[in-house]
């Protein structure tokens, strides 16, 4: 069955509500087994800047968008994820915490597709989720990315019910007319993606450099907000081999900035957030210490 309106949230813009919210879920609500209550999600909402108010507001969005579902336990009401939410948790994990980078001469996958006019939403979507995705744009039917990507795209082929309309490729080589290297800054923007990537560098490169011990919660508001804002530069830049990119290309700067972020900082956070969803009635399932670096497997044995 097609999918209307994507779990993958391409249009949450980082540091608005809705994408902290969902930076918050996703990263913290999934070790404690997938449930939280309402209280000690809206104090971690207030703790990243966002009044009660607008996190309830914002609540009934990610619920539209089949995030979540409202379910009390022993009488606590709070809200769980729901079944259909899992594979893009695993996704963006997967994404976030454990890139993938292409090495020169690796292969790649081609997309081909032809969708009906009479399907042309379907059209229309499959094209947004493919540069979400990573995916460079040869020509409006045919596009590429690093093979390592396959699986993924698969999936969203198979989300949105178009795979009967598409084709898959794998390729060694790919031989265009100019070479290689001026036809990948054809197929993907890069002045967006080193955008994205320098937009990071701007906010954070000197943030860290001043970082010294902060307090718990301190640490939880500027990692939310961190990871909310690098959440799309994982997805939307599919990890070319650096001889295919740009001189001075920003995500060799920005990418190890973000994981000496998380290592320096993402451990405080969760002390804050362990200590306030330990004194919380409901939840059961204590947080992991180093949670962020959970396996795959282990994320997909909580859903």
């Amino acid at each position: 069955m097609a999918t209307a309106d994507p779990i993958d949230d391409i249009d949450a813009r980082p540091g608005s509500v809705t994408s902290l919210l969902r930076t918050v879920l996703a990263t913290y609500v999934r070790p404690l087994g997938g449930w939280i209550a309402i209280t000690p999600l809206i104090q971690l909402m207030a703790d990243a800047g966002v009044p009660a108010p607008r996190t309830r507001t914002a609540l009934v969005r990610v619920k539209a968008k089949g995030l979540l579902h409202a379910e009390a336990r022993e009488g606590v009401p709070g809200y769980a994820f729901t079944e259909q939410a899992h594979p893009m948790l695993v996704r963006a994990h997967q994404r976030i915490h454990h890139p993938r980078a292409m090495s020169s001469g690796e292969a790649w996958c081609l997309i081909s597709f032809s969708i009906p006019e009479q399907l042309r939403d379907l059209r229309h979507q499959l094209r947004r989720r493919l540069r979400y995705f990573g995916c460079g744009t040869v020509s409006a039917a045919l596009w590429v990315a690093p093979r390592y990507l396959t699986e993924e795209i698969e999936e969203v082929l198979q989300e949105l019910g178009v795979r009967e309309h598409c084709t898959l490729f794998a390729a060694e080589e790919i031989r265009p007319l100019r070479d290689l290297r001026t036809s990948v800054a054809q197929w993907w923007d890069f002045t967006e993606l080193a955008a994205l990537h320098q937009g990071f560098l701007d906010r954070h490169a000197e943030q860290i450099t001043r970082l010294q011990h902060p307090r718990p919660h301190e640490a939880f508001s500027l990692w939310v907000r961190a990871l909310d804002q690098w959440r799309l530069i994982p997805y939307n830049d599919p990890g070319l081999p650096a001889q295919l990119l740009p001189a001075d290309w920003p995500g060799l700067v920005a990418t190890p900035l973000f994981f000496r972020l998380r290592d320096q900082v993402a451990p405080v956070a969760a002390e804050h957030v362990r200590a306030l969803t330990a004194t919380t009635s409901g939840i059961r399932a204590p947080l992991p210490a180093h949670f962020e670096e959970c396996s795959v497997a282990e994320l997909a044995r909580t859903a």
